[in-house]
């Protein structure tokens, strides 16, 4: 590490994955004078205002927080320009930086981004590429410009993805890998800037926002994309089915081979191993689920008080009043700049 002076920084960022980067630098030799998070949003049944993960962190730190609506107001952008910050870091913050915002810190804006670059720019790159299929995932340092995720490679770290991995278990991974990464940036950024690497834009994959009409199962789909599906929204927004009238989320399953078995969405065998549901392609072993106003139970827990419900024969995704079905289309990769 080269002999650097401490930076002044401004951090911007909102969950809890941007909560723990912020962490890391409240434990460096950097000084954070002031933090940038989303507006208090309504948050539970009771609709209550909540504050962010991060504002949560800064308050506790005794922190200035920041909380424009937007960033395109000139006084918001002179406002963060007068705390005179040699960087803005940010961390999923959630809105856009206008060029006034990219140009005010002296040594311009960090982002830490949960793919590896140019893979998966945009708002969700955890649940995209666990969705896809990607076997390798990790974090990018990246020196911002006015494009979605476009600008100058820093750093990288990266990790497998595993055949179990759920969103929430490549997230803690993930958070883990940037924190030390920014740091090894931030200790020495002259020279990463002068080694920075240009995204090949022909490379590029968008990981547009989660919609929650995409976590309803399409069993003609094959086994595999639908397992990598619901373990790509746990725990958000999680997958679910009708069942006749019920709505059934599957928060965990299995995929087994072979060909088709049944008409997509029967339920061709249930025990304390699982409920196996016929796909377009295999099966799916359901292991965990949750009924409306219940709670995420094991399926030998469900059994033992609706058992009925899941014989062999039923079938998920039809109505019962129409003996319709419903499915899905394919996840998309649009881009969001959300």
């Amino acid at each position: 590490m080269a002999d650097t002076a401490p930076l002044r920084l401004l951090f911007a960022g909102t969950p809890e994955f941007a909560a723990h980067h912020l962490d890391a630098l409240l434990g460096s030799r950097h000084q954070v004078v002031a933090v940038y998070t989303q507006p208090d949003r309504p948050a539970g049944r009771g609709k209550k205002l909540q504050a962010s993960p991060v504002k949560q962190r800064a308050l506790a730190a005794h922190l200035p927080v920041c909380q424009p609506a937007s960033l395109r107001d000139e006084q918001a952008q002179r406002a963060l320009a007068d705390h005179g910050a040699d960087v803005l870091v940010v961390v999923a913050y959630g809105l856009i930086l206008p060029q006034a915002v990219l140009d005010a810190p002296r040594l311009g804006c960090l982002n830490v981004h949960a793919s590896l670059l140019p893979r998966w720019r945009g708002a969700a790159p955890i649940q995209r590429a666990i969705a896809a299929g990607d076997t390798e995932s990790g974090v990018t340092i990246m020196q911002m410009d006015a494009g979605l995720d476009t600008g100058a490679m820093l750093a990288t770290a990266r990790c497998a993805i595993g055949p179990h991995a759920t969103t929430a278990s490549l997230h803690d991974e993930l958070a883990a890998l940037g924190a030390p990464c920014l740091l090894e940036v931030l200790d020495d950024l002259p020279a990463h800037q002068a080694r920075a690497r240009v995204q090949d834009d022909s490379l590029a994959t968008y990981a547009s926002k989660i919609e929650k009409a995409e976590a309803r199962l399409d069993f003609a789909l094959p086994a595999a994309e639908l397992d990598r599906r619901i373990r790509a929204f746990n725990p958000f927004p999680v997958c679910f089915s009708e069942l006749g009238e019920t709505r059934v989320k599957v928060w965990q399953a299995r995929p087994e081979g072979g060909g088709r078995l049944a008409a997509p969405g029967t339920v061709v065998h249930s025990d304390r191993d699982g409920i196996r549901v016929a796909c377009g392609e295999g099966s799916l072993c359901l292991q965990v689920l949750q009924l409306p106003g219940g709670k995420a139970l094991p399926v030998e827990a469900l059994l033992n008080a609706h058992g009925e419900r899941f014989a062999p024969g039923a079938v998920f995704g039809a109505h019962a009043s129409t003996g319709t079905t419903t499915g899905t289309a394919t996840l998309t990769t649009r881009g969001n700049a959300g």
